[in-house]
């Protein structure tokens, strides 16, 4: 390990070839910087990491240099507080704000704005400028993000990140000299799903978050806790603010392994939903009249006991609920007769990804893994929309094989300006085979646009290129088969392969296919990695506890074996056809539904019990990867709202004539779940368990600074209240507590004396952008338990276009089509409107033009979409946006029929897609 001496002090640094910034944060020191970000690396544009170094012990004159562009070597001598170096530093501070506002006070960046603290940092105290400063005219950038030019010291980091991280193009600096502008070219809603990063990237008040404005709160006085993302099946670490009983906002929580230091746009602002008017707040009863009335939980229990024993239940569970929801559940009706609330086809794919991922031939991939693969296979799925922080990880995953070539020009690779211009375009493969384009095909070497069968055709034809002993696909065309074998190839000589698949288009057989390629690379010698994509955030977990389908709910039901539905945080016309979920709860004698909002499964129920959110209950998920994670309650909610599991614990207590639920906390049924469920052993280890203490004391949920605290309960009672116990975690709903570093599950804020901004998390790592110390929250509970890896049979049939009928594949959007996010205001502003995506050869035979109103007939319905052209997608196929109001509940892939007005229905010409 080489050593430096800083201030004349030898510390040793883990490499060579970082650069002296990262290494001196990395041991504790203290140097102001600006442009450099950990994620970003260097750019050399802002000058604020000057130090001086020296050529040798004798050298006391030395050389100002700056810090994030000069590396580390062997005995090499700087010094940090030397007076030269200082006032270098002052100085451009001193500079940087002759344009800054004075409005410190006003600014939403206030009390955690890296300016601040680099300039107190510096010493700056004094502004002797006494001219205009300069000014900007500021844009409306959309619902999301809030501009505030005038803020701006020109550190390069917005465009970089939106650019070159995000793959943005609408974002760009204009000007020169000192009117350099960052913004678009005219007003307009940012195009990126991660320009919501840009509030965190940006080390002033620039880019601000526009949702929290209107219920501003300093950050010192939000209630904070880490929590987890509900928005996908990735698991993205957050942390969700409070204060008065509303959710402010969600900021990202550091883990190296999953989303690093970015969340989707998705992620941190779907939200909203939590603090919705119409949330339910206490239990509903409803009458023999049909009525529906409020009534006490005591009230409500006393009808669930005497409904309980009147016959048997069947319960659906959620991928949206926690594990201990879905385990209370399945304890509250027996193994057998509880059901996963997914639709058949939703279930068999949960199914296959289960059994991949335990069985199959290699670990599941983290996001991190992602981002390091130097060769990639897409295989149907649009990740970008499905799982959008995926998508930036493969954004970062195309330059691995290519930083050989800054590598071989001597160029450091944390001199990421120079390294983007030594590799041009010449990133590593990235194939994406997809129905339709996709966002990141920009970054793509190829793309591949058939039906899902087809793709898998091309996946198991890569399999065999790969490995001769796999089956290959019958009827191959020469395209198909000459790509296959340019896959195949760069996995082979790639060092850190992956195949990438999920529930995205609907198919088994892709998931098969992808399954069978990272097999065939371990036969030909190669380690590589599978990522499956997942729907929703306990996805994973749900399937772990190997439920069944709605279609065995509804045979239960009719056969008379049960007369009580219990349905568990899920809308079940979000699942199935509304026809088909009429008929599944008018089967039921008693329906019972818990959730957080009104849905139409809600209204038809028998008894509602108010469901807590992520934010106000503590539990865990388990992510794509098969990593348990622990999210901890946010805040107390009004009103008669509790977890779930909580509810279902004391319905189970009520049937049986307990004198109380069989679990008092969060421990207790983490505990009953484990020993009832092998695979989730290690999901009592996610977190210390409530009792744990710091030297005495919880780890509060308020800073040292959390002002009002009696104020907040000042219209209830002029007296503070005792704050409120929590059972589940060992946190406090107060600010007293201990206040040092906790373990890493417990991290609420990244704080640190001198540091309030987000760049702190560099005092919490170990490393700069390495994990937390003590290690990253959350543990994978999937490890594969076979040493031969799982491998399906080649047995896919060429997709042929049917006369009269289309193939309808799932299109989904990152803002619209997932459930929480929608009830979001300022997502929901940001979903497109539906429309039936056609291919231009279909439109001609069809006579289509843009915007013309179609027919769409799929299960004994028609529904009227506008058409939209769609260059890339093959004959024979439409596209159907799923999850968007008005289209929930489609099972697709399906064969429909497309109904022009006034015309008789007409299909595509017979013949084979891939011609």
């Amino acid at each position: 390990m080489p050593t430096i001496y800083v201030d004349g002090r030898p510390h040793e640094v883990p490499e060579e070839g970082r650069n002296l910034l990262d290494a001196c944060l990395s041991l504790g020191f203290d140097i102001p910087y600006f442009c450099w970000h950990p994620a970003m690396h260097s750019a050399g544009a802002c000058r604020q990491c000057a130090i001086k170094v020296f050529a040798t012990a004798d050298d006391s004159r030395g050389r100002i240099v700056m810090a994030c562009m000069t590396p580390v070597t062997d005995g090499v001598r700087l010094s940090i507080d030397d007076p030269e170096a200082v006032a270098f530093r002052a100085s451009v501070i001193e500079w940087l704000m002759v344009g800054h506002p004075h409005d410190c006070p006003v600014c939403d960046e206030g009390g955690e704005c890296h300016l601040q603290d680099m300039t107190v940092m510096t010493g700056h105290a004094y502004r002797r400028h006494r001219f205009p400063k300069r000014t900007h005219r500021n844009q409306d950038l959309g619902p999301l993000v809030n501009h505030e030019m005038n803020r701006c010291i020109q550190c390069y980091r917005c465009v970089r990140f939106y650019q070159e991280l995000a793959g943005g193009r609408d974002l760009d600096v204009l000007g020169w000299h000192d009117h350099v502008y960052f913004g678009r070219h005219e007003d307009g809603v940012l195009e990126s799903p991660f320009a919501g990063n840009l509030t965190e990237v940006c080390p002033t008040g620039v880019f601000t978050d526009k949702t929290l404005k209107p219920h501003y709160t300093r950050p010192w006085d939000l209630q904070t806790s880490p929590s987890v993302c509900v928005h996908c099946g990735l698991g993205c670490n957050t942390l969700p603010g409070e204060r008065y009983g509303v959710l402010r906002r969600i900021r990202n929580r550091f883990n190296a392994h999953v989303n690093g230091f970015f969340l989707c746009d998705r992620g941190r602002y779907g939200h909203q939903f939590v603090n919705r008017e119409d949330r339910l707040r206490e239990p509903l009863l409803r009458e023999a009249n049909g009525r529906v009335r409020p009534a006490s939980p005591e009230e409500a229990l006393e009808r669930l006991r005497f409904i309980l024993r009147t016959g048997a239940a069947v319960g659906i569970g959620s991928p949206r609920a926690s594990m201990e929801t879905n385990f209370a559940l399945r304890e509250l009706v027996g193994a057998d007769a509880f059901h996963d609330g997914l639709s058949q086809r939703d279930h068999e794919l949960m199914a296959t990804i289960r059994t991949v991922l335990l069985q199959g031939p290699g670990r599941s991939a983290s996001v991190q893994d992602v981002a390091r693969a130097d060769a990639v296979l897409i295989l149907g799925e649009d990740v970008q929309n499905t799982a959008p922080l995926l998508a930036l990880a493969l954004r970062q995953a195309v330059f691995q094989q290519a930083l050989g070539i800054a590598q071989r020009l001597n160029i450091h690779k944390y001199l990421d300006s120079a390294v983007r211009e030594a590799i041009q375009q010449d990133t590593g493969p990235l194939f994406i085979a997809t129905p339709d384009e996709t966002p990141i095909d920009d970054a793509a070497t190829a793309t591949y646009r058939r039906a899902p069968d087809d793709i898998a055709r091309l996946g198991l034809a890569v399999a065999h290129r790969l490995d001769p002993e796999a089956s290959a696909p019958e009827l191959l065309d020469p395209s198909t088969d000459r790509l296959a074998q340019e896959i195949a190839e760069a996995l082979r000589t790639a060092e850190r392969p992956l195949v990438v698949c999920g529930h995205g288009c609907g198919s088994t057989a892709v998931i098969e296919a992808a399954t069978n390629v990272v097999c065939a690379l371990e036969a030909a010698g190669k380690a590589g990695s599978l990522s499956c994509s997942v729907p929703e955030c306990n996805s994973m977990g749900l399937a772990l506890m190997d439920g069944r389908g709605l279609a065995a709910a509804e045979q239960a039901l009719r056969s008379g074996r049960a007369s009580v539905l219990i349905v568990a945080e899920n809308d079940l016309f979000r699942r199935m056809g509304a026809e088909a979920a009429e008929a599944l709860l008018a089967r039921a004698e008693h329906v019972i539904v818990l959730d957080s909002l009104p849905t139409r499964t809600t209204e038809r129920a028998s008894v509602v019990l108010p469901a807590a959110t992520f934010a106000e209950c503590s539990g865990t998920l388990v992510n794509a990867e098969g990593r348990g994670q622990r999210f901890i309650q946010t805040f107390v909610p009004e009103g008669q709202v509790q977890a779930s599991w909580r509810w279902l614990g004391r319905m189970l207590a009520a049937r049986d004539g307990l004198g109380a639920p069989p679990w008092a906390n969060l421990d207790e049924i983490l505990g009953a779940l484990a020993g009832e469920l092998p695979v989730c052993g290690g999901i009592r280890n996610l977190a210390p368990p409530a009792s744990y203490r710091l030297h005495g004391q919880r780890v509060p949920r308020r800073s040292h600074r959390f002002s009002g605290q009696t104020a907040i309960h000042a219209h209830e009672d002029v007296r503070e209240p005792d704050p409120p116990d929590d059972p589940d975690s060992p946190m406090s709903f107060s600010m007293e507590g201990y206040h040092g570093q906790p373990p890493s599950p417990l991290i609420a804020r990244f704080r640190a004396p001198g540091w309030n901004s987000v760049q702190s998390v560099t005092k919490f790592s170990r490393g700069v952008a390495g994990p937390l110390q003590g290690g990253d929250p959350g543990r994978r509970l999937i490890e594969p338990e076979r040493e031969h890896s799982l491998c399906y049979a080649a047995a896919v049939p060429p997709f042929e276009p049917q006369p009269g009928r289309w193939l309808a594949v799932p299109a989904h959007h990152v803002f619209g089509s997932e459930e929480l996010s929608a009830g979001s205001p300022s997502v929901a502003a940001l979903a497109p409107p539906p429309s039936l995506g056609v291919s231009p050869a279909d439109a001609e035979t069809m006579q289509l033009e843009e915007g013309q109103e179609l027919g769409l007939s799929l299960e004994r319905e028609v529904r009227s979409l506008p058409v939209r052209l769609r260059p890339q997608l093959p004959r024979g196929v439409v596209t159907v946006p799923v999850g968007l109001p008005g289209l929930e509940g489609l099972d697709l892939p399906a064969w429909v029929t497309l109904i022009v007005p006034g015309l008789p229905h007409r299909g595509p010409r017979s013949r084979h897609a891939d011609a």
